[in-house]
């Protein structure tokens, strides 16, 4: 039998290709976004609650209901006529809002199968789609089975292991040494660098550092991850130098956790005026997704119970707390603002309780 953390690697997958899902005694569902199957029509599509307020298709009842779980709870739209993938693709995309006005009535339907529906959104955002399905559509072909507690063994950090590790001399500091983990059911290869000698009665510092490629490798001014990235291993060489050592945790999670294309698709939106928190609600997205237990479990694997930890966000205090890590001290980490990030950083230390 295929276990749950394979059904769900699987389910995700499928969704990254446009093949359908299922949820035995559930529903069948269908990618708005990467599906292909032209012949494919359903009543009912299943989008976020966030995606639904941004539209106006539920009523103020729902809508205050939604508010109430943080707009992470799913809603079944029916609609006047049948959807096809062209019409599934207007409702889910931000881009499309305009090119492609809606064509109504709509209604929100009860859900019957919400903890189906619930994790559906998350493969969906695991998988980096728009979370947005047809249901039990016509034409859709075979349906990978999928159950919604089988997320669970899938978020298992027990199964995250080192699988090989090197000297690897960087810019900041030639003593250093990366790490790098894996998961069975997981395609992503988190890595850490260790940067001085490793001691087993010091606590490191430690910088959690989420995946940015356009902030960490291009340089955007958008953000402030770049800089936060180099003050890191600076400061990580500094502390070597000086007898210490650092740890620099290197988590593939881009995007808060949406993912590469979803993070530039809220890119496009806050070109248009909405902040980074509004961009992801307009795409049905949770404004932050990132999994902090992964990074406790490497911490773990090397070793590490007690940290100071560079960081301005206590949501990554909580975490690694409540993950056994003790977090010794907080180390401040912000950085001057430029013209083009000053307004991100606002909405972080205001919507989302950043320390800066």
């Amino acid at each position: 039998m295929t276990s749950p953390g394979r059904r769900a690697a699987l389910a995700i997958d499928a969704l990254r290709h446009g093949w359908p899902i299922s949820f035995p005694g559930a529903f069948v569902l269908l990618p708005a976004e990467t599906g292909f199957a032209p012949g494919a029509r359903a009543r009912h599509m299943l989008i976020a609650a966030t995606r639904a307020i941004t539209l106006k298709l539920v009523n103020q009842r729902e809508a205050a209901q939604a508010e109430g779980e943080g707009g992470a709870a799913p809603v079944l739209l029916h609609g006047a006529e049948r959807f096809d993938l062209d019409a599934a693709r207007a409702i889910a995309d931000p881009a499309l809002d305009l090119a492609f006005p809606l064509k109504g009535p709509f209604r929100a339907d009860a859900v019957t199968h919400p903890a189906e529906a619930a994790a559906a959104l998350e493969l969906a955002r695991l998988a980096g789609i728009l979370p947005a399905f047809l249901v039990d559509p016509d034409d859709a072909g075979e349906a990978q089975p999928v159950h919604a507690t089988d997320l669970d063994a899938w978020r298992d950090t027990r199964k995250l292991a080192i699988v090989t590790r090197a000297r690897l001399p960087v810019e900041a500091c030639d003593e250093a040494e990366i790490v790098a983990f894996r998961a069975a059911d997981d395609l992503r290869e988190h890595v850490a660098l260790v940067i001085g000698r490793q001691s087993g009665d010091r606590p490191p510092l430690v910088r959690l550092h989420s995946e940015c490629l356009t902030g960490d490798a291009l340089g955007s001014r958008k953000c402030d991850c770049g800089p936060q990235l180099d003050a890191a291993l600076a400061a990580m060489a500094a502390e070597a130098r000086a007898g210490a050592w650092g740890v620099l945790l290197y988590l593939r999670q881009e995007g808060r956790g949406i993912g590469l294309v979803n993070k530039l698709r809220a890119y496009q939106l806050q070109d248009q005026g909405f902040d980074t928190i509004d961009a992801n609600i307009r795409l049905g997205l949770p404004a932050e997704a990132r999994d902090f237990p992964v990074a406790a479990r490497m911490l773990a694997l090397l070793g590490v119970n007690r940290v100071r930890l560079m960081t301005n966000n206590p949501a990554k205090l909580a975490a690694l707390a409540g993950e056994g890590v003790t977090v010794v001290e907080r180390v401040a980490h912000s950085l001057p603002p430029n013209p083009h990030n000053r307004g991100y950083l606002a909405t972080k230390r205001d919507r989302a309780g950043h320390l800066l």
